[in-house]
């Protein structure tokens, strides 16, 4: 086996090898970026994933949930906190897929949060601990899932603190 694997790591590779290897280097370094990162830019999401779910919400970062929670959603698209988000079983093997493989590992994301929803997770709670309750009441803002009221960069993976902004 060891003869075996010494030969390949020294096999010369044509272009498009070289190509797909490279593609899939990059592929692997990804999720490693981005896992546990509430800083996923838009540009990095997956295609189908952007296509699907920001129709109807914001994409979260995938890295804002555990493995299990993005499964678990994936697995319950009918019922899917009281809409029907079905989705061909195609798509959703890709989807499940992408988000599985771009979920937090972190210990601030390890564990599923209830219901898993994001605004109930613990790290959630202690960033925005400083909220006062009637903020997420105000139209502008219309629920903790709403991340755009306040981080005017959600939508693009941004969700630094220095562009925070509260709508009154």
């Amino acid at each position: 086996m060891n003869r075996i694997r010494s030969t390949l790591a020294y096999a010369p590779l044509g272009r498009a090898n070289r190509r797909h290897a490279a593609l899939l280097a990059l592929a692997c370094a990804l999720p490693a970026a981005w896992a546990d990162s509430h800083h996923m830019p838009s540009t990095a999401m997956l295609p189908a994933y952007q296509q699907e779910c920001a129709a109807c919400h914001m994409a979260y970062p995938p890295g804002m949930l555990p493995a299990s929670s993005w499964s678990r959603m994936m697995k319950g698209l009918d019922q899917h906190y009281g809409a029907d988000a079905s989705l061909d079983p195609a798509m959703v093997r890709q989807i499940s897929t992408w988000l599985e493989a771009h979920a937090g590992t972190y210990k601030r994301v390890r564990e599923a949060p209830p219901q898993d929803r994001i605004t109930l997770s613990a790290w959630f709670e202690r960033k925005h601990r400083e909220v006062e309750p009637a903020v997420w009441k105000r139209a502008a803002v219309g629920s903790r899932a709403n991340c755009i009221a306040c981080h005017t960069r959600a939508d693009q993976g941004d969700f630094d603190d220095d562009r925070v902004r509260i709508p009154k």
